[in-house]
């Protein structure tokens, strides 16, 4: 059951949204929402018309249990809920339903020893276009690694009116950069990033399982470990 920051009033809440990020409303046009990131978070239902785009509009799955919807009317159809999601600590995941014209963002970052020696890889796909990026860092941390990926990422889409999906299988990225992780390190790098990201219409983060044989991952990985191997 995905999630996706809201504006309500003077508050910031978490609404729940369908796999494409469009609000799941009843037949009274209310919306499921809570206030808190929370498994067991209350769960309050709003009126969809007073719900606005939030600054940080992302989408997080399993935020606590929906509040049951009211009976529907005679004749009356309520819009169906999208399929619940695995946990994954990430606004999205492999398979979702995602937007077809995205610009496809594929990073990750490697350090020997951590810190040590450290390098990224990135790969954009665009339709048929495809760019790809290796980078040696010098003497950093994992964490640095990941971080700059996404940065070297997103300086690489060129339309910024284009939806972007940003592939990583960092936690810790998604979770400064998406999720509202207070960053105790690497503030400066942090808020670069999330300054890049308010230039685009639409970032969206999709978590992916590291070394697992996910190809484009498996080849951002390579091109990391290259940069530091060759340190250019």
């Amino acid at each position: 059951m995905p999630w996706k920051r809201h504006r309500l009033r003077d508050a910031d809440v978490w609404a729940e949204v369908d796999a494409a990020g469009a609000l799941i409303t009843d037949e009274a046009g209310r919306v499921a929402v809570v206030y808190k990131r929370e498994p067991n978070a209350k769960v309050y239902r709003a009126a969809g018309r007073n719900l606005g785009a939030a600054a940080d509009a992302t989408i997080e799955p399993d935020l606590g249990s929906a509040a049951p919807a009211p009976a529907a009317k005679p004749g009356a159809h309520a819009k169906p809920h999208a399929a619940p999601r695995a946990k994954a600590n990430a606004p999205a995941k492999l398979g979702d339903r995602l937007p077809a014209d995205a610009v496809h963002v594929w990073t990750d970052g490697a350090c020997t020893g951590n810190p040590g020696p450290a390098g990224l890889g990135v790969v954009v796909l665009d339709g048929a276009g495809r760019k790809e990026h290796s980078e040696y860092l010098g003497h950093g941390t994992n964490n640095i690694a990941e971080l700059t990926a996404v940065l070297r990422g997103l300086d690489l889409v060129g339309d910024p009116a284009r939806p972007v999906l940003v592939y990583t299988d960092s936690s810790y990225a998604i979770g400064v950069l998406s999720m509202g992780w207070k960053a105790k390190a690497n503030v400066e790098l942090v808020a670069e990033i999330k300054d890049a990201i308010r230039r685009f219409a639409d970032v969206r983060f999709v978590k992916v399982p590291g070394h697992a044989g996910v190809p484009e991952n498996e080849r951002c990985d390579e091109l990391a470990r290259t940069a530091i191997t060759r340190r250019r």
